[in-house]
């Protein structure tokens, strides 16, 4: 199944074509460019994605690897694979669920989109890309006949509040609308619905090690 959408996004008042689509073995080294714009230093350089993640990607599962393209230039990505997941044991690591991004335990039965990355160029934030990629794995879901789209949330603003709130009184005030997270609120504004707090989800200090999931559901489930 190949992704292809054809658009305009605006940027300053001023409309930019713009496509979303499946990233080859071509965009690989602008995005790893985009890795280290997005996560420059002392975040670790070997965390960005490497050669060998990005072949898994585009093979074992390409209809999980889109990407989009502002006015010509890459300017962002998403990563995915097919899980089985059981809503009754909701715990794990992102290192465990997404095989350290190699993805090499994709279930190609599975019933559960999990999102591995998503990644936008400082420069082109503040434009709805991010929610346009997500919208685009909202439709890979239904086109896949999968129950939910799922990943887990970081919480960088909590290192800020850790010492007044506990984890779930944090979670609890951004879907309240009382604070903010860069990261939560975003995803809240995606359509993303918080499901569980998950301990030692990422090795994340911002976070105090939590991740909150967040799913999207099949309406035609």
């Amino acid at each position: 199944m190949v992704y292809e959408s054809k658009f305009y996004c605006i940027s300053d008042g001023k409309p930019l074509p713009a496509v979303i689509r499946n990233y080859t073995k071509a965009d690989f080294d602008e995005l790893i460019a985009i890795q280290s714009e997005c996560f420059p230093p002392p975040f670790p350089e070997e965390l960005w994605w490497n050669m060998q993640q990005l072949t898994n990607h585009v093979t074992l599962f390409p209809e999980g690897a889109i990407c989009i393209e502002v006015d010509g230039k890459l300017a962002g990505s998403m990563t995915a694979l097919c899980v089985q997941f059981d809503p009754q044991h909701p715990s794990h690591k992102w290192e465990q669920i997404t095989d350290n991004g190699y993805i090499r335990n994709h279930h190609p039965n599975g019933n559960t989109l999990y999102i591995v990355d998503i990644s936008v160029r400082p420069s082109y934030r503040k434009i709805g890309l991010g929610k346009l990629m997500m919208q685009a794995m909202y439709q890979t879901v239904i086109q896949l006949g999968l129950e939910r789209l799922l990943g887990g949330g970081r919480m960088p603003g909590y290192h800020k509040k850790a010492n007044e709130l506990s984890i779930e009184k944090y979670a609890e005030a951004i879907i309240q609308g009382k604070l903010k997270d860069p990261v939560i609120s975003f995803l809240l504004s995606c359509g993303r619905t918080p499901t569980s707090i998950i301990e030692n989800y990422l090795g994340d200090e911002e976070s105090h090690h939590y991740g909150l999931l967040m799913e999207w559901r099949n309406p035609f489930k």
